[in-house]
């Protein structure tokens, strides 16, 4: 979030999951990441994860290197049993939206187990950048 404003985190120990999807300078913009409906991905996301997570969008998450990315933050229930935010990068097949909603369906980070094919979109942020989404 370099340069920009930081937009409000979800408050610690939120009641639900929250989904946060980059959408800024580099995420969401065909010129990065072409053949791939950048809006179309987010509303999916929203619409199937509407009664069991907070989806929010935001302009930037500073990992541009791995657009589009996309951060589950666990429920209070699932921070209490281990789970921590999962950083997932360069989310650009349009299946991949429907694997993170039926993961965050299950219950998500600490809840669920994470899918094996969600692996392939996993890494860990700078510590600057994670506290940055945390704070």
């Amino acid at each position: 979030m370099s340069r920009r404003a930081k937009k409000a985190a979800p408050a610690s120990g939120a009641a639900r999951p929250t989904v946060t999807v980059c959408r800024g300078c580099c995420c969401g913009t065909p010129a990065k990441v072409p053949r791939l409906d950048h809006e179309a991905q987010l509303t999916d996301l929203r619409v199937q994860l509407a009664e069991v997570a907070m989806v929010r969008r935001t302009d930037c998450l500073d990992a541009c290197e791995r657009a589009n990315v996309i951060v589950i933050q666990p429920s209070a229930e699932g921070r209490k049993a281990g789970g921590r935010p999962v950083w997932l990068g360069q989310v650009n097949d349009p299946g991949a939206a429907a694997d993170i909603a039926t993961w965050v369906k299950n219950g998500g980070p600490g809840l669920a187990e994470t899918p094996d094919i969600l692996d392939l979109y996993t890494f860990s942020p700078s510590r600057r950048v994670r506290h940055e989404l945390e704070d």
